[in-house]
């Protein structure tokens, strides 16, 4: 599958770009339902779209180049000596993104407009957890179309294939992502273009698919039981529990002494979500929306009765 969606003259339309807005548009669109359930203003899933992407965007992108990923690839090495290649969208779509980033800034963005439209912070992350998971499954797959971010050989059924007529396009690729790179000589084109590679892209969106099916049930299932921050916290568990497998079949990953940085990152998130659950259980339940702001936002969110009383 081409990665190029569309060429309009110097304007590059990527298949990955189109699945991050579609992703994003998607979870909003969950958020509005988890907030109606909540009993909160769905119009402000939409008030925040548009700064969670922007924030998440350059979260995603600043992770990215600042990274140091094994081998000396593209990363900061290289920006550092290309720093206009940090903000070329329009040369390769921004290939390079990391998640952690987006979600700091997606995290960031909610905190900000929280903060400015006096709402219940920890009530909102966990209004967006589900939408997260989705999102970030469906992200996945712009790897897979990008041909990127794939492990070690294998033989399974399931191994992803490169296709050998999409090089890479950066100018120092890793040669675990964007195909085979042009650099690699005959002999190692012949070895990427014959074997399987462990597909992780699909393991970590079939682990995050798992996360939003969780998410979405047991909110539904637990609900007297669960307190605001509560499911955001689940998702700094489930998530980095998973990244933490799959960084294991990275062999590009950039590492900080025994791990991958990505791992090392899911530790501390890991920590973060577990010791906020304790702490979430361990203090008094506090009241719930008031009953007339709830009454307001079911007023303005259920369709009007046909008759007058």
């Amino acid at each position: 599958m081409n990665p190029v969606l569309l060429q309009l003259g110097p304007l590059t339309v990527h298949w990955y770009g189109i699945l991050i807005v579609t992703g994003a548009v998607i979870a909003a669109y969950i958020c509005t339902i988890e907030a109606k359930r909540r009993g909160e203003d769905p119009d402000h899933v939409w008030n925040l779209l548009t700064l969670a992407l922007i924030f998440g965007i350059i979260g995603a992108r600043l992770y990215h180049v600042f990274s140091t990923p094994a081998g000396n690839f593209v990363g900061w090495a290289y920006y550092r000596e290309h720093p206009i290649d940090i903000i070329a969208f329009w040369n390769g779509g921004f290939r390079g993104l990391g998640i952690y980033g987006a979600v700091a800034g997606g995290v960031l963005a909610f905190a900000i407009y929280c903060a400015y439209k006096r709402l219940n912070f920890p009530r909102w992350l966990d209004i967006a957890t589900p939408g997260i998971l989705l999102a970030q499954a469906i992200g996945r797959m712009g790897n897979f179309i990008n041909q990127e971010l794939y492990g070690p050989a294998t033989n399974l059924p399931w191994a992803f294939h490169i296709n050998p007529t999409f090089p890479c396009q950066e100018p120092a690729g890793s040669p675990m992502a964007c195909g085979i790179p042009d650099r690699l000589n005959a002999a190692a084109r012949q070895w990427y273009a014959t074997n399987g590679f462990h597909p992780t892209f699909f393991y970590e969106a079939l682990w995050n698919l798992a996360g939003f099916a969780i998410v979405m049930i047991g909110a539904r299932k637990l609900v007297n039981w669960l307190r605001d921050g509560d499911v955001f916290c689940f998702y700094l568990i489930w998530y980095p529990v998973g990244r933490f497998w799959v960084e294991m079949f990275r062999p590009d990953a950039w590492r900080m002494g025994t791990f991958a940085t990505a791992q090392w990152i899911a530790i501390l998130l890991f920590t973060i979500g577990v010791v906020g659950l304790i702490v979430n259980h361990a203090r008094p339940r506090r009241p719930q929306v008031q009953a007339e702001a709830k009454a307001e936002v079911e007023e303005k969110v259920q369709p009007a009765s046909e008759e007058q009383s």
